[in-house]
């Protein structure tokens, strides 16, 4: 990784600036957005229709070439739209896309361009009909959904999975199970008897854990100047 010149109070600005970015720009966006979290180049994130709810304590990272997309496209009023539960992970490139109801437990971890869907967004004999057939996606507690995968409408994912990178899935996976390919197959069962620490225990205290990220950048950055971070930005050297 590339080593971070910016000293101390710069980089605290910047994460400042980031939460007042979200909660002035971003928050309105949300029907709800529940507390605290990380959201990582928020202006990166794009929300589109609704109703789009977000829990607790998520950590959402969007970059300008992989942009974080959540839409809701629907002409029934009562459309549930998107759940994401608290303490979820959304990396850069995720497109969540709704006409009925996806549903994303608490724990869940998207990765970087992994694509879920409850629609078929055009009707299979009539290709000028919009949205087309629909069905709810589910993915429970704790599920971990590898980078590039698709989620298919009508999936439910169970508590635990691990979907493994550039699947396809199609139909239901159990909880406790791993599955990969196209169409995405079950390959294994994780051991249901081994404690399972989930993101939600991880960020349980998230005053500590924010005073731990505290000391550890004041380790990193010490001694870094805004000559030195300049510098880096124009005329970098090897090592940086």
């Amino acid at each position: 990784m590339k080593k971070d010149h910016r000293p101390y109070w710069l980089k605290r600005l910047y994460i400042l600036f980031q939460k007042y970015y979200t909660n002035r720009y971003v928050r309105p966006q949300f029907d709800a957005m529940g507390r605290g979290g990380a959201y990582m180049k928020p202006w990166h994130l794009e929300l589109f229709g609704g109703p789009i709810r977000i829990g607790s304590y998520p950590t959402v990272i969007a970059a300008p070439d992989r942009k974080v997309r959540l839409t809701v496209w629907s002409a029934d009023p009562d459309v549930k739209g998107i759940t994401i539960g608290d303490y979820c992970l959304v990396c850069p490139g995720v497109r969540i896309l709704a006409a009925s109801e996806i549903t994303i437990g608490e724990s869940c971890m998207i990765a970087s361009g992994a694509y879920i869907t409850d629609s078929d967004w055009h009707g299979i004999y009539d290709r000028s009909l919009p949205i087309g057939k629909t069905c709810p996606v589910i993915l429970e507690e704790n599920v971990w959904v590898g980078d590039s995968a698709i989620i298919c409408k009508g999936v439910r994912i169970g508590k635990n999975s691990i979907i493994g990178a550039g699947a396809v899935v199609a139909s239901d996976i159990p909880e406790n199970a791993i599955a990969v390919g196209n169409p995405a197959r079950v390959i294994k069962y994780l051991d249901a008897d081994t404690k399972f620490r989930t993101r939600g225990e991880w960020l349980s205290n998230p005053g500590k854990l924010a005073r731990e990220f505290e000391i550890i950048d004041r380790d990193q950055l010490r001694g870094n100047s805004v000559l030195g971070w300049v510098r880096s930005l124009f005329f970098p050297r090897q090592g940086d």
